[in-house]
């Protein structure tokens, strides 16, 4: 039976919940709503709700500019791929690794990553390390790279939910059989980490699709602009509108730019992709972050 009091809890839980879900939504709802208002509307009355002109002329730039917005999409997609199959394979090979309590130098290994989460040589040394070490300056490299070496919570998250996830039994049982490591990596661990596995690679995946900082620091427009990613161009457009005058060519005379509703048009373009694969990755993002996040 279900008393009164937890009733108005659930009741007062679910009202919470619904105010604060309309708080998250709305801004989402403004930006599309933004993206189908005409431009000179929206510079002299600013964003509404419900504006007085639709238009779709933002799109219709986005289609005419396909060879630079469009690019940039395709690089985006390329980029998040690579990097979070990557960053996926080498943060789950190495919180394997260090989740072996057996193997000493594996505790020095397990602290050295959790130093990282508090301390970092900065923004000046990392800059140097990349670009005179790593050479990755105007490449597809400065895009993958300095997010893939290496996320340490993603490798914390992963060794807990070893640890705690699966039974330890198993593992020593593979090894009873003749199993190598990597044998029981790819035949234990991985199938039985598919929740935690898929949690990092959302976290992982957004992080690298919405990425623009990269492209600021490692990118310039003379040698690397063919790879300047979605979230780069947008970046761009805000800080300078005309940017795309001048990565566009001459092509860009045809249709009068909608400097204003351009930038709410590509946002959403940007976050398609995102609110598409999401649901599919719910169901195991939850659990991975319950299990992951056990203290031990």
């Amino acid at each position: 039976m279900k008393t009164k009091e937890y009733q108005r809890m659930q009741l007062l839980a679910h009202t919470v919940l619904t105010i604060g879900s309309a708080i998250v939504a709305l801004p989402f709802l403004l930006l599309i709503i933004a993206s189908f208002t005409e431009n000179a509307w929206a510079m002299a009355n600013g964003f509404q709700f419900i504006p007085g002109k639709f238009s779709l002329e933002a799109y219709r730039y986005i289609a005419v500019q396909y060879q630079t917005i469009g690019r940039a999409y395709v690089m985006t997609f390329v980029v998040t791929l690579i990097g979070t199959a990557a960053s996926v394979a080498v943060t789950s090979l190495f919180a394997y690794a260090i989740s072996q309590e057996d193997i000493p130098v594996m505790k020095v290994l397990s602290f050295m990553t959790v130093f990282t989460m508090l301390f970092n040589g900065g923004l000046v040394a990392t800059y140097y390390s990349y670009v005179n070490y790593f050479h990755v300056k105007n490449t597809i490299f400065a895009l993958i790279l300095p997010g893939l070496l290496m996320n340490a919570f993603n490798v914390i998250l992963v060794r807990n939910y070893i640890r705690s996830g699966i039974p330890v039994s198993l593992i020593e049982a593979a090894h009873l059989d003749g199993a190598s490591a990597f044998q029981v990596y790819g035949k234990i661990i991985l199938p039985l980490s598919k929740p935690i596995l898929a949690t990092i690679g959302l976290m992982t995946g957004l992080g690298y699709w919405n990425d623009w900082q990269n492209g600021l620091y490692y990118l310039t427009e003379r040698g690397g602009s063919h790879l300047y990613t979605i979230q780069v161009i947008l970046n761009n457009i805000n800080e300078n509108v005309k940017i795309l005058q001048q990565t566009a060519g001459a092509t860009i005379g045809s249709l009068p730019m909608p400097s204003t509703t351009i930038r709410m048009a590509i946002a959403v373009v940007g976050i398609l992709p995102i609110l598409v694969v999401y649901p599919f990755f719910q169901q195991y993002f939850v659990k991975g972050i319950m299990l992951g996040g056990v203290k031990e």
